[in-house]
């Protein structure tokens, strides 16, 4: 069996796993969560050291980048395929994923209490989704995979969230839907459009033979768009994001930061951008300034908030808004910056979301007037806060610094202003997060309860520390990331003219 196939389907394993372990032996279903999470990491790593970065260099179609593929045949009347495969760009996404999903099932072991194999179950099922979108090469395999995923993430927020759990997640599955059933219109005409003479959901031929009218790239880069940027969330989609982030628990809101909004994204570089070229071009304008203004007005938000989770939530449509503008600006710096910025993000937000749950289950409450000095009696904590704040700003020799540099390259080549306003979003990024640290860790201790805090737990100080190694590896030395999408940015950047 294709060990990407193993990959994929051994956190669904897992899942059927823990159906069979009964009631009261909550540990054993925390250690199984943990381990399938772990092994399906380890079988990863092969992929990450395997992959060829010299192939594709002279790439003609999608085909010639993809590496690990496994093609058969599944639903046969209507020519689908059980077609999978990773080129540099979903590889980065698959590793960052399989790196994730263990952290964030280790962060659950002390804050989930109650339906403890509803809620590893629904994580395992979350991770097979997650890895099934990115690999996916048939259309119809990857909407199922799209939609598959769902549920999980629904699941996750609507049972183990917080007060207004289920508005947050009923509001999260609608936004979703609305899009996603536009995009299933999309891959219906593709299906009987997109390759003359054939009727095939296959990504790679379609890719590589598609002749689609600009009138039809139009109208089909708009419904795949919408749904991609639905999930980036790109403004003004982005209102179901602050309230999925602050109802979800820690780790969920660890994974929706750090993988999930990477779909859409992921979406506009895999499908909108190579397949309707001409349509990209003419919406590259909307886009790039939709991009600024979600890089602005999500700083500007983030700087009015008093609530922690919804500060870091609120940067997070900011930080996409980079990826976007660097997706959008068709050149190589735009392109590698926006799929660096991608894996940075994830890190550093998942790691932000992390350490604002750390807190709340100390004080249950993430209020910023709640605190003050906890850097007397968190030392470790508050060092680790620091440094992880310093990357999302993008403090250079850490993770933050290479995509956002990058896509400001890309995006001053296109258009200095462009250029301009997004280094702004740099500036506001440093006031934000840096007051909230000055709120949080200086000052004088004013509240009784806050004196007699303990500092991190060996387990969460391992945790923060995996996430640190990728924080400081990817600021100090990029090439090795970027030398592995360098030629399916360059596939694109040149089928864009970029």
């Amino acid at each position: 069996m294709n060990i990407l196939t193993i990959i994929i389907f051994l956190p669904l394993l897992g899942a059927v796993a823990l159906l069979t372990l009964r009631k009261g032996s909550e540990n054993a279903m925390r250690m199984v969560a943990l381990v399938t999470s772990v092994a399906t990491f380890a079988l990863s790593l092969p992929l990450f050291f395997g992959f060829d970065k010299a192939k594709g260099f002279y790439a003609s179609g999608l085909g010639d980048l993809i590496q690990f593929e496994v093609n058969h045949p599944w639903i046969t009347t209507l020519n689908v395929n059980f077609h999978l495969g990773l080129d540099g760009i979903s590889l980065l996404l698959v590793m960052l994923t399989t790196f994730l999903t263990p952290l964030c099932i280790w962060a659950s072991f002390g804050a989930i209490k109650e339906r403890v194999k509803g809620y590893y179950i629904a994580f395992l099922l979350l991770e097979t989704g997650m890895l099934g979108v990115f690999a996916s090469l048939d259309l119809v395999l990857f909407y199922v995979f799209w939609e598959a995923m769902l549920i999980p993430m629904y699941l996750l927020i609507g049972i183990w969230g917080g007060p207004n759990r289920v508005y947050a997640a009923v509001k999260f599955i609608l936004y979703t839907l609305v899009g996603s059933l536009l995009m299933l219109v999309g891959i219906i005409w593709l299906y009987f459009n997109g390759v003359p003479g054939q009727h095939t959901f296959d990504l790679v031929m379609i890719s590589h033979l598609a002749q689609i009218p600009l009138s039809a790239q139009l109208y089909l880069f708009a419904a795949f768009g919408l749904a991609f940027a639905i999930k980036v969330p790109m403004f003004p989609f982005h209102t179901w994001l602050p309230d999925a982030h602050v109802e979800a628990p820690t780790a969920g809101s660890m994974i929706l930061a750090g993988v999930l909004l990477k779909m859409g994204t992921y979406g506009f570089i895999r499908f909108c951008i190579p397949l309707f070229p001409e349509a990209a071009h003419e919406f590259a304008t909307l886009i790039s300034v939709l991009a600024l203004i979600g890089i602005i007005y999500g700083a500007l938000v983030s700087m009015m908030q008093t609530d922690m989770k919804k500060l870091v939530a609120y940067s997070s449509v900011s930080h996409l808004g980079f990826v976007m503008l660097g997706l959008f600006a068709f050149n190589m710096q735009g392109f590698q910056g926006g799929v660096i910025q991608m894996v940075s993000h994830g890190i550093s937000t998942g790691a932000l979301f992390f350490l604002v749950g750390v807190i709340y289950e100390r004080r249950h409450t993430r209020l910023i007037s709640e605190y003050g000095g906890l850097a007397k009696v968190m030392p470790v904590y508050a060092v680790g806060f620091l440094i992880v704040s310093l990357s999302s700003i993008g403090l250079p020799g850490l993770n933050g610094f290479i995509g956002e540099f990058l896509v400001l390259v890309g995006a001053f080549k296109v258009n200095p202003v462009y250029g301009i306003l997004g280094a702004s979003g740099v500036i506001f990024a440093a006031v934000y997060l840096l007051r909230m640290y000055q709120k949080v860790f200086f000052g004088e201790i004013t509240n009784d309860a806050n004196k007699k805090l303990l500092d991190m737990t060996m387990s969460e100080k391992s945790i923060l520390g995996l996430l640190m190694i990728f924080i400081v590896w990817i600021g100090v030395y990029p090439s090795t990331f970027l030398s592995i999408s360098e030629n399916s940015v360059r596939f694109i950047a040149t089928r864009l003219g970029g």
